[in-house]
């Protein structure tokens, strides 16, 4: 076990790690701005809704199908054109943020509508016989309502994103999923995948494990 374990180079386990952490964060941050801003439209923009727009809604609904039906392997290479320009490199950590992104911000507006679709259409309508205005009812209304629902939905975002950078690590991205494929798979030393993959699942219980401590902070009932 100890032959097994001098194989993994821990060194570069920690800055693998350090990679992974810093990719998912930050990619988790700009979906929840990206992703909130596009659920909210899609839901104010249904019909019934405040502000019922099917062109606008239509278009919207277009970009979150497509980009969410595009596996995320394949999204990386469509992009890579689009990465070269805006990060100067296809390779690295900060190259792999715009797949991430863009991946991931599209599932997360479909779980903001269907959070917002659950409250209950009382509260939105009395709030508006008490005079409230749209920006008054999306910000002291709706988003406070289905706070729980949208902790939720970032924390099984959050653990998508983890997978997904361990899947952009394999095409030189960084992070564990690199570590894993280079030092493991490549060099035919299983106890470093087998590490590399432990490290993975640890950074999913802690998200997972936050992001439940939140939900039920959050969860008026």
């Amino acid at each position: 076990m100890d032959e097994f374990l001098e194989e993994v180079k821990w060194d570069k386990l920690i800055e693998a790690t350090q990679e992974s952490i810093y990719m998912t964060s930050i990619s988790v941050f700009a979906t929840f701005i990206l992703g909130m801003v596009l659920g909210l439209l899609l839901f104010l923009t249904n019909k019934g809704s405040l502000w019922q727009n099917r062109g606008v809604n239509f278009v919207i609904a277009a970009f979150v199908n497509i980009f969410r039906s595009i596996p995320f392997i394949i999204l990386i290479v469509l992009l890579i054109p689009f990465t070269k320009v805006l990060v100067g490199s296809m390779l690295g950590a900060n190259a792999a943020l715009p797949a991430l992104i863009i991946g991931a911000a599209p599932f997360y507006a479909r779980m903001v509508e269907i959070a917002l679709r659950e409250i209950d259409k009382g509260v939105i309508e009395a709030a508006q016989s008490m005079g409230a205005n749209h920006f008054q009812i999306i910000f002291k209304v709706l988003i406070p309502e289905s706070l729980p629902a949208l902790i939720s939905g970032l924390t099984v975002t959050a653990i998508s994103l983890v997978s997904f950078t361990a899947m952009a690590g394999v095409i030189g991205a960084g992070g564990l999923g690199h570590f894993a494929y280079l030092e493991g798979f490549q060099r035919n030393r299983p106890m470093i995948t087998l590490v590399a993959t432990i490290a993975i699942l640890i950074l999913v219980f802690i998200i997972q494990l936050i992001g439940d401590y939140f939900t039920k902070r959050t969860d008026k009932r």
